[in-house]
């Protein structure tokens, strides 16, 4: 047996009456949307001098003269239109910039942002190593800063109650000349400038001069760029520092105050825990603390352009003795410029290593 559906006209009304309130409130919504960014989305990563897309969604509740394009403060278009548009990253240094969109209309502004990072524009180059020479290291010494200067070592040991500035016979591993530092103080990177040597130390906002050929204590200065003080270097005009982030700031070399900075990052992202530093042929190589790695940075760019694994220096067996659970890693890079020689070192290793550089 088949019912019939009986349909009450008044209700059958009403109900299409609700539905077509819907549907139109539903448009109206779609007709007064606000102004937001679609592109770029919030931390987009863009290789160093590609192109990226930039899209504003305007709505139509308001109308829009005209719209000024800023990359943090410096303005790249203006446009009388609101159509998409590219935007480029040549010239930019890496990582985070804001994006602004000012926009005018019905004699008012307003702004909308968005950001990106710029990261290095290609995979750096890898490299392993071959070992030239194998030389003796005090093991008591937790290597903080190492440089190589006419014919010595120069090395700042860390650790409170161990700190010190040596001068080290490469040959024999015997301290030829050191200066203690009070139990206070955790010694951190050095770098020769002249005839001074400067020393940082941790987290005690102080770094020391000295008079490089007899130690003396010459004066004080206050540190306070970095969350705290890690590695440095000379490269002729101006001292390098680090702070343990990817973060390599520039000192005056008189002042030691800071000057300028930049960014590192290979083509993935940041590279944290930047500690000593070397100046090679105009490149900065940095330690990345905790790894096995050394990364060759361009110095105007922040870009990762190579990066050497040292992993198995040492023996794996070594680390897991009771002298080397300490946080022994590798730490300490030294250059001699007269005979283009390379010497990686570690924390408290009982070797300081002559390598030559080998493309993988």
């Amino acid at each position: 047996m088949r019912f019939g559906l009986k349909i009450n006209p008044i209700k059958n009304f009403i109900f299409i009456g609700i539905a077509l309130t819907f549907v139109s409130s539903c448009k109206d919504s779609s007709t007064t949307t606000y102004r937001s960014f679609l592109s770029p989305l919030t931390g987009l990563n863009v290789p160093l001098g590609n192109e990226f897309d930039v899209k504003v969604q305007f709505g139509a509740e308001q109308k829009v003269d005209s719209v000024v394009y800023l990359i943090d403060t410096v303005k790249v278009l203006s446009k009388a239109d609101t159509a998409a548009i590219k935007l480029k990253t040549a010239g930019l240094k890496l990582g985070n910039h804001l994006l602004t969109a000012k926009i005018f209309g019905a004699g008012k502004s307003e702004d909308l942002t968005s950001n990106i990072n710029v990261l290095a524009a290609q995979a750096p180059t890898e490299y392993t190593y071959k070992v030239i020479k194998t030389l003796p290291h005090d093991t008591s010494s937790y290597v903080e800063g190492l440089e190589y200067h006419d014919g010595f070592f120069y090395e700042s040991a860390g650790d409170y109650g161990h700190s010190s500035l040596r001068k080290v016979d490469p040959s024999t591993g015997k301290i030829l000349q050191k200066a203690d530092l009070d139990k206070q103080y955790f010694g951190e990177g050095i770098t020769v400038i002249g005839n001074k040597i400067i020393q940082l130390t941790y987290r005690e906002k102080v770094g020391f001069v000295y008079d490089k050929a007899t130690f003396k204590k010459l004066s004080e200065f206050s540190y306070t760029t970095g969350r705290e003080g890690w590695g440095l270097a000379f490269d002729g005009e101006k001292v390098l520092n680090t702070d343990g982030s990817n973060t390599i700031f520039f000192l005056n070399k008189d002042t030691y105050q800071k000057i300028g900075s930049i960014d590192v990052f290979d083509n993935k992202g940041p590279i944290q825990n930047l500690n000593e530093l070397e100046i090679i042929d105009g490149k900065i190589y940095a330690n990345v603390y905790t790894t096995n790695e050394i990364m060759i940075i361009n110095p105007e760019t922040g870009a990762v352009e190579s990066k050497i694994d040292l992993s198995g220096l040492l023996p794996a067996d070594y680390f897991k003795t009771q002298d080397a659970k300490d946080n022994n890693v590798l730490n300490g890079i030294a250059y001699d410029k007269a005979t283009k020689r390379l010497f990686v070192a570690g924390k408290k290793w009982p070797h300081i290593f002559q390598i030559e550089l080998v493309k993988k």
